[in-house]
């Protein structure tokens, strides 16, 4: 459970004011939701289970979409919205078709693309390239190997240029540009990326090596105040957000009301309006628990 001397004036300054109305749970995943394990603990499922079976519950990340449609099958909320790649694509259920559809698409352009590419030529770091539903990794490597474990989802092996072959004939992009390396080249691929193109793309580390780079355009935030717009009759006031990682900032400031959990960057914790526990200690279960149960 969170320690109150550890959390309480924390909560007290933010939050004595603030009057509950949550109509729907917007969360980030990794270093959030799942646990040390990368797993939905017992009882963050059992948080979500007591909630009422209406009651929207939207998972925001950086993923693709096959990597989180299994965590709403866990969480017994199979038909809810996805805000995928950092809000690069966003999906909703489709009564109609009876499968998830795009609302919206944003790429990263195909000349944005080939300059990432050719950066990381003579290196070796490893460029994965994703677009709607399909991931495709250079080749079979740790990389690959490690990302495949962690999402659950099989890569399409297939060579950078091959992938712009083919998105050049289809004029389409990627929605996300991963890199991963060793630290030291990492680091210098992300500076060079900044000087180049930090004011059209998002340069995102989510770990000493990786890079996760996306549109400037978008964000966890935009996506989701086009889903509330085009799908529910409710507000960002009306929404409790959760997340971890510079990525989350704007959505967490965004919201009504905004949670930090307790290893979140301090630049998360900073525009929060409450701290729970860590994600390794079930830190969303223990906020919905104490505020929506």
């Amino acid at each position: 459970m969170a320690n109150p001397t550890a959390f309480g004036n924390f909560v007290q300054s933010r939050c004595t004011t603030y009057s509950m109305n949550i109509q729907a749970i917007c969360t980030d995943i990794d270093g959030t939701l799942l646990d040390k394990n990368r797993q939905l603990s017992l009882r963050t499922k059992a948080a979500f289970s007591q909630l009422p079976k209406d009651f929207p519950v939207i998972l925001a990340s950086s993923r693709m979409p096959s990597a989180m449609t299994h965590l709403l099958e866990e969480l017994g909320r199979p038909y809810q919205p996805l805000i995928c790649y950092n809000g690069g694509y966003l999906l909703a259920w489709d009564q109609e078709s009876k499968q998830m559809l795009p609302i919206d698409s944003t790429y990263i352009s195909l000349l944005h693309c080939k300059e990432i590419l050719k950066l990381t030529e003579n290196t070796s770091i490893h460029v994965s390239f994703y677009s709607a539903d399909d991931w495709y990794a250079p080749k079979a490597d740790r990389w690959t190997e490690k990302e495949e474990t962690v999402t659950k989802v099989k890569s399409i092996l297939k060579s950078g240029k091959e992938v712009l072959d083919i998105w050049e004939k289809s004029n389409s992009g990627a929605h996300k540009v991963m890199c991963m390396g060793e630290e030291v080249e990492i680091q210098y691929l992300y500076k060079r990326l900044e000087e180049l193109l930090g004011t059209e793309l998002h340069l995102y580390r989510s770990k000493d090596t990786y890079i996760e780079i996306a549109p400037k355009q978008i964000s966890k935030a935009s996506a989701l105040a086009l889903l509330l717009q085009n799908k529910f009759d409710f507000s960002m006031e009306e929404v409790m957000a959760f997340g971890d990682n510079f990525n989350d900032v704007e959505l967490i400031s965004g919201v009504g009301f905004g949670v930090a959990v307790e290893n979140a960057r301090d630049e998360v914790k900073a525009v929060a309006k409450h701290l729970t526990a860590s994600n390794k200690a079930d830190g969303v279960a223990i906020a919905i628990e104490s505020f929506l149960l």
